[in-house]
């Protein structure tokens, strides 16, 4: 069994980027700058957009960072978007996700401007994906395929089966895994909660990627010997024996499972880090599409 380790692989990429933007710096270029808008006071979605400011710094980014409360307008919100995109100085731009009931998320990610959009989630950019044209990738599912590309972990002709079918994760990757790409060309099954059995589907999965959102779901009856397992879950549960009174679990049974697997990725510091690295991959990318 081989850790996957996000970290480690996250932090290739930043160095990377960071000789990018020395490089940029050298020849005159302008400087990628990315802007997040946090909304409310959601404690894993202020860590998540403290670690993208954080990157920034390392990489060399120039980084906005505009909140507001929980009590903010749908319109107050959806005109500072148009504000983003207005802005030349900005090169791309999140609205961090969940938002408040009262604010409709699809219309405020459908108001992103799709060049602008790092995070890959307007219809625009689903739609590149789908059809393979040059575009933004969804963050997570562009972060596992590049953790599985840098491990250089086989996947022409794999059964690959992913729990959970969100748009965020679930739904993208399976257009990732099956395309005629490396990584890629696996035969995908897209499983989800009306899905049955599940269990014998898990064991013919020569790769099986969790993104269900229940912790410790995925148990070792449920995966074959050799399988390589992606762990996208992140769930805080209590832990008294913890200085902060909790900690992060998947959606793996990661004891159990891990001496039957080739490659598995840990949690924390798998998949999450890759998130980022993703986002900050984007936000570089951002500047050729606009060709800067």
């Amino acid at each position: 069994m081989q850790l996957i380790d996000g970290r480690a692989i996250s932090e290739e990429i930043k160095q990377e980027l960071a000789l990018a933007v020395k490089s940029r710096k050298e020849q005159g270029k302008k400087i990628p700058h990315l802007a997040a808008v946090l909304v409310g006071g959601d404690g894993a979605s202020i860590s998540y957009v403290n670690a993208k400011v954080k990157a920034c710094e390392m990489i060399g980014f120039e980084s906005t960072l505009i909140r507001y409360d929980d009590s903010v307008s749908e319109e107050i919100l959806l005109a500072k978007v148009q504000s983003l995109n207005d802005d030349k100085s900005i090169d791309g731009f999140i609205v961090q996700l969940p938002l408040p009931a009262h604010i409709d998320e699809l219309k405020v990610t459908q108001a992103i401007d799709p060049l602008k959009d790092v995070d890959g989630f307007h219809p625009t950019n689903i739609g590149n994906m789908v059809l393979n044209i040059p575009g933004f990738l969804p963050a997570t599912p562009a972060g596992i395929m590049e953790m599985i590309k840098r491990r250089k972990i086989e996947t022409e002709g794999k059964n690959c089966v992913i729990i959970g079918r969100s748009n965020i994760v679930g739904m993208p990757l399976s257009i990732m895994m099956a395309r005629n790409s490396n990584p890629g060309n696996c035969t995908v099954t897209l499983a989800h909660s009306k899905t049955k059995n599940l269990k014998e589907l898990c064991l013919n999965a020569d790769i099986l990627i969790a993104a269900i959102g229940q912790p410790g779901f995925v148990t070792a009856d449920m995966v074959k010997d050799g399988a390589v397992v992606i762990d996208v879950g992140t769930t805080r549960i209590d832990d008294a024996s913890r200085e902060r009174g909790w900690r992060l679990v998947g959606d793996v049974d990661f004891a159990e499972v891990a001496p039957k697997c080739s490659y598995i990725t840990p949690v924390p510091g798998g998949v999450g880090p890759m998130t980022i690295a993703s986002l900050m991959l984007n936000t570089l990318k951002a500047m050729d599409l606009k060709g800067k």
